[in-house]
């Protein structure tokens, strides 16, 4: 008894630290943030929370076009990303996991080093890349004789140019787990596959996806809700501009909290930006639950 009393302890002595950050970090900000969810509160200066029951809830779904705009770009940019992202990262995987494939550490490296790099600086980086007048992309395109240059981060341009930038900030990363999933592959697999005589788009449906399955899902889990919640480099390329065109919904609820610029939020709004948030999650949450539904019926697909 006294050997399992001191092994318990030893195991939540370890584990204490972790939740104790976890707790003051994660746990409390969180029901901090949602008690306001009912008051109309706007910091220590506004004096105290004024009670208005739903009265935040009753603005967003009826008084708040923004929200609305950023629901929408929030799915258009999440949509783009994950179906941009995903199949470039399985065939450059795929493409690395050749034997015979000479320089793929460098290649590795390479294609991986976008997820190490911190996204504000990957932001003022595609921002120097993309500006209309003196940046190196227009520069390039009218060499190769375009009359005028493209305004990458204007209205029309800007949720394509987040969602290229998004797609190469996360390609290293999913990479790096579908090639973990395609080295647990078995190679007999696809020695009988050769022959059968199958070609290489029949090796990829019948051997590769159906093996990769478990792994395959995790990572579209992953993209998903990643996708959804990116809002860093959007924030440093355009604060959700020009004309809320790439404003996103976790973008939009952090402004209330710590606001970006004068035009997008002139005051904190702890109580609304709670209600935000909330309401944010609460889809991500559906979005997820419904992926994870089709998932399990697409198994029986195999």
């Amino acid at each position: 008894m006294n050997k399992k009393v001191s092994e318990r302890l030893q195991i939540f002595a370890m584990l204490a630290p972790n939740l104790v950050l976890f707790f003051f970090l994660s746990i409390y900000p969180v029901v901090w943030c949602f008690r306001y969810i009912f008051f109309q509160y706007g910091g220590l200066a506004s004096g105290d929370p004024i009670y208005i029951g739903l009265g935040n809830f009753k603005r967003l779904f009826t008084n708040d076009p923004v929200f609305i705009i950023a629901l929408k770009n929030t799915f258009i940019y999440a949509i783009g990303k994950v179906g941009g992202v995903l199949p470039l990262a399985f065939f450059s995987a795929m493409m690395l996991n050749r034997k015979n494939l000479k320089g793929s550490g460098f290649l590795r490296a390479t294609l991986f080093m976008p997820t190490i790099m911190s996204a504000a600086v990957m932001g003022l980086v595609f921002y120097l890349l993309f500006n209309v007048y003196n940046g190196e992309v227009n520069k390039y395109l009218l060499l190769l004789g375009m009359k005028t240059p493209v305004n990458w981060l204007g209205t029309k341009n800007a949720m394509l140019t987040v969602i290229i930038i998004g797609i190469w900030g996360g390609l290293g990363n999913y990479m790096i787990y579908f090639l973990a999933g395609l080295q647990g592959v078995p190679q007999e697999l696809y020695e009988s596959a050769d022959l059968d005589g199958v070609n290489a788009i029949q090796r990829i449906w019948y051997v590769t996806l159906p093996m990769l399955g478990p792994v395959l899902k995790m990572i579209m889990m992953l993209a998903i809700v990643i996708a959804f919640q990116d809002i860093t480099t959007i924030m440093v390329l355009t604060e959700g501009g020009p004309v809320n065109a790439t404003m996103t919904l976790f973008l939009y609820a952090y402004q209330f909290f710590f606001p970006i610029s004068p035009g997008s939020v002139v005051t904190t709004q702890f109580g609304y930006g709670a209600t935000v948030s909330l309401v944010s999650s609460v889809i991500v949450g559906i979005v997820t639950i419904i992926y994870l539904v089709v998932s399990r019926k697409l198994d029986n697909l195999y």
